[in-house]
């Protein structure tokens, strides 16, 4: 029987590359303190420099590096003591001395740090498995859809935010939810937990949009009422409700004051228009009704791209926001959702050049078939 996780993903995180020229700090620093102190009229001016040789190596090889590096300073500072006639005298003794204690001080600085390398590696797998919890991978394929997903973090490092995606088969068509909840840390995962059960219990019972919305929004009222009235007003959610009927080629959205979703259909990439955006989630309160969701053509073959605000509010060196409609235009057509979002994600990066203010999360669509 097949393993049921082997296409789970891993959680160990990726071990830090070091550039070549930071490894070969070391070597440098080493040849240019010995150097100094071959040549130098002054006895062991060199020695700050092999005092960073063996800091340097603790804090960027690996502990048999730094070791091979202090034995190297050891044995290099004893064949000048010899050269100079001190080996044997306190001036020697006290150089050779000195000399070993930086060696050492490297090396407790390797285990300083790869104890603190190994409890970071720790809590990012537990943060990765937290939010692989919260948000697991939707199905790839969902009667006539195809799907893809990814949530990348705005920092390398981290694994866990408040962007949200979730896609679930319903008696009223295919459902598709796409959020970004205001802040980060616990409280904005807390508050994705919350619209992700939320969903998952009011997407199989609300036979609207609106009424979807609005169990939504009541949900997320109740999970905040122990909040303070400033911090349910700075915790709202911009969301982008979707459905996929049964019977038609139609996509029907409802705005909750997220960016826009694009239509991607041989190579041609275009944002849809939503009609006029209502509140955001945690919002709703202050306006009198919910606009109507708008239905669009979805022809078989063409793919719904839905973003959060990480991708559209990308900006290149120049300041210059990501417009997925103008960058990807001409590069399809696509194989199929996975494919267009990691175009997606590899322009998104090029065109940032560097981190990312923002985590994003992006949802692809294709539809197959014409009925479900």
């Amino acid at each position: 029987m097949a393993d049921p996780h082997a296409s789970a993903p891993a959680l160990r995180p990726p071990a830090v590359r070091w550039p070549r020229y930071a490894r070969l700090a070391p070597a440098v620093l080493v040849a240019g303190g010995l150097l100094w102190d071959a040549l130098s009229p002054q006895d062991y001016w060199g020695d700050p420099m092999l005092t960073a040789a063996s800091v340097t190596a603790g804090a960027l090889l690996s502990l048999r590096y730094t070791v091979v590096v202090g034995l190297v300073l050891v044995v290099g500072v004893f064949a000048l003591t010899v050269k100079d006639g001190t080996a044997g005298d306190a001036v020697g003794h006290l150089e050779l001395a000195n000399t070993l204690f930086a060696a050492l001080m490297g090396i407790g600085v390797n285990r300083v740090i790869a104890r603190h390398g190994r409890h970071l590696d720790v809590v990012r797998m537990v943060a990765e498995a937290a939010q692989l919890a919260v948000l697991p991978a939707p199905p790839e394929r969902i009667g006539p859809l195809s799907v893809a997903a990814r949530y990348q973090a705005a920092q390398s490092e981290a694994r866990i935010g408040g962007d949200a995606y979730a896609v679930q088969r319903t008696p009223y068509g295919v459902r598709l939810l796409i959020a970004d909840v205001r802040g980060k840390g616990l409280g904005a995962v807390s508050a994705v937990s919350v619209l992700l059960g939320a969903f998952r219990e009011a997407a199989e019972q609300e036979p609207e949009l609106t009424g979807l919305a609005e169990r939504l929004e009541r949900s997320l009222l109740r999970a905040g009422e122990q909040l303070s009235q400033e911090s349910r007003l700075e915790g709202f959610i911009t969301a982008l409700l979707g459905e996929v009927r049964p019977e038609g080629g139609e996509l029907w959205l409802l705005n909750c004051g997220h960016p826009a979703p694009y239509l991607c259909r041989d190579g041609e990439v275009r944002a849809l228009a939503t009609g006029e955006p209502g509140l955001p989630l945690g919002l709703g309160g202050l306006a009198p009704a919910r606009p109507e969701p708008v239905g669009v053509p979805f022809p078989v073959g063409s793919t719904v791209l839905l973003v959060t605000d990480g991708v559209t509010e990308a900006r290149d060196r120049g300041g210059r926001f990501y417009d997925p409609a103008a960058q990807l235009a001409g590069r399809g057509p696509f194989g199929g959702p996975q494919e267009l979002i990691d175009a997606l994600v590899g322009e998104v990066e090029r065109w940032t050049g560097g981190p990312r203010d923002d985590d994003m999360a992006v949802l692809a669509v294709t539809r197959r078939t014409a009925a479900g």
